[in-house]
């Protein structure tokens, strides 16, 4: 294996290729199954946010069924993500793709009241935590160096692909047959269940059964080795602040789409909003993700950060559809261009130990901002102009993340983190493993990183 310091961890000289990335067939499986999965999620949240709508003519209940995903992420997020933590990933991914796929089909039936759909949604999605925080930990096991990043950018570029094709459809379907989409998005449930049973080896838990720690105080240490790690505290509150302003062109496309067409144009109009998003996002995840040098990608995430937010302003004018399109597709654009970059540093400066719980913690955030945003801008929409709503939020974002962008850290004690953090991750590995791979156990407490950086962990040493 080479050294994780160098081209494994560091990998700063030229971008990975997709070869290398699918070199590993566990990931390929892993990759296939999400994106089926993705776009029959994607199918039945914009016919079901569409179909509310139609039947209450309320901007806030759209946007609240829209955000409805979102809602476990607040209830019990890294919670159930630290529970997942304790078992094999792929026993995690294949037991909540079954479960969702019963769950869904049981949406599907006809005549189902609205309260009993929701409330059947809402226990779909509180699968979704441990399922992805499963996914997200075993994603640098397979993958490690630029090889993770490049792997990143392609997840997320897929899942948007998966999004504005999912969107496009079941917002066409709307007036058709809403229902339909959720039977569709049983079966990629099904599929990726079977995928990922047959195409990944059962990995065992990062926690050996003998250090296993009460699972409350498992949850507290996924925020203590976040936000008490300076390098990961900034990466958070960056990304976090940008998901306020992200989501909310997918969340209001309904009812914005209501505002600018007629009656017959409505569900093309949805479409078209939310499938320029995701265009943005595919673009900067091949532009960026797979030409742009690793170093000039880390350097570009403040950057992106703040024009993500600031392509939304103008909404203020009250642009046609076409106007609103573009916007969302440069708000995606720039989303994209920031998160893998930002998700790789994240990985390459967090000790392997707490991998999944601070996965689990990061997630959470991202789900719980996304539908903070998605409901403050549904319930102001109720009041006042819509397209003024979008604009103002999306001004207040952009000094929100200069705000945060204040407390970056610099490129020297990034460098200095990173290189620290691999070579404690293979000290520690070593004694458990003839050859050290990521995510591998690491025993005791987290020494000092990049000059007093690194998390300290609750009293006494956790061991993942």
């Amino acid at each position: 294996m080479e050294d994780p310091v160098s081209s494994e961890v560091r990998a700063t000289q030229r971008p990975a290729t997709f070869r290398e990335v699918f070199a590993s067939r566990e990931f390929g499986a892993l990759y296939l199954a999400s994106a089926i999965s993705w776009f029959g999620d994607y199918l039945a949240r914009a016919a079901v946010t569409g179909l509310v709508y139609e039947k209450t003519s309320s901007v806030a209940l759209s946007a609240a069924t829209f955000a409805l995903s979102y809602a476990p992420w607040i209830v019990g997020g890294p919670f159930l993500a630290a529970l997942a933590e304790r078992l094999p990933f792929r026993r995690v991914m294949v037991f909540c793709d079954v479960l969702r796929m019963l769950l869904i089909s049981a949406v599907a039936l006809p005549f189902l009241p609205i309260p009993a759909l929701l409330g059947l949604l809402f226990l779909t999605a509180l699968l979704n935590p441990p399922a992805q925080a499963a996914r997200s930990a075993l994603i640098p096991v397979l993958l490690t160096g630029d090889r993770l990043v490049v792997g990143l950018a392609l997840n997320i570029t897929t899942g948007q692909i998966a999004q504005f094709t999912g969107y496009a459809v079941g917002s066409l379907l709307v007036p058709v047959n809403p229902r339909l989409a959720l039977i569709v998005d049983g079966f990629t449930f099904l599929i990726s269940a079977v995928l990922l049973r047959v195409g990944l080896r059962e990995h065992p838990s990062l926690l050996p059964a003998e250090e296993e720690r009460h699972l409350l105080r498992d949850t507290v240490d996924g925020f203590r080795v976040v936000f008490g790690t300076r390098i990961l505290r900034a990466i958070a509150i960056l990304v976090f602040s940008s998901m306020l302003v992200a989501a909310v062109p997918d969340g209001l496309a309904a009812a914005w789409a209501a505002e600018v067409s007629s009656d017959g144009a409505r569900g093309v109009s949805q479409s078209v909003i939310m499938a320029a998003h995701h265009v943005g996002y595919v673009l900067a995840g091949l532009i960026i993700g797979r030409l742009v040098r690793p170093a000039m990608r880390r350097s570009l995430i403040r950057p992106f950060a703040v024009l993500a937010p600031l392509a939304l302003v103008p909404a203020v004018l009250n642009p046609p559809v076409a106007g609103i399109a573009l916007m969302s597709a440069c708000c995606g654009f720039a989303t994209a261009g920031m998160l893998p970059a930002a998700n790789g540093l994240f990985v390459q400066v967090l000790p392997a130990a707490y991998r999944a719980r601070a996965f689990g913690v990061m997630q959470s955030g991202v789900q719980i901002m996304q539908g903070v945003g998605v409901m403050a801008t549904g319930l102001l929409a109720d009041r006042l102009s819509l397209p003024m709503v979008v604009g103002l939020w999306s001004l207040a974002g952009v000094a929100l993340i200069l705000a945060a962008s204040l407390n970056w850290p610099s490129a020297s004690s990034i460098e200095h983190a990173i290189t620290t953090n691999a070579q404690l991750n293979e000290a520690a590995a070593a004694p458990a493993q003839p050859v050290p791979a990521a995510g591998h156990a690491v025993t005791g407490a987290i020494p000092s990183a990049a000059a007093g950086e690194a998390a300290r962990p609750a009293t006494g040493g956790v061991s993942l």
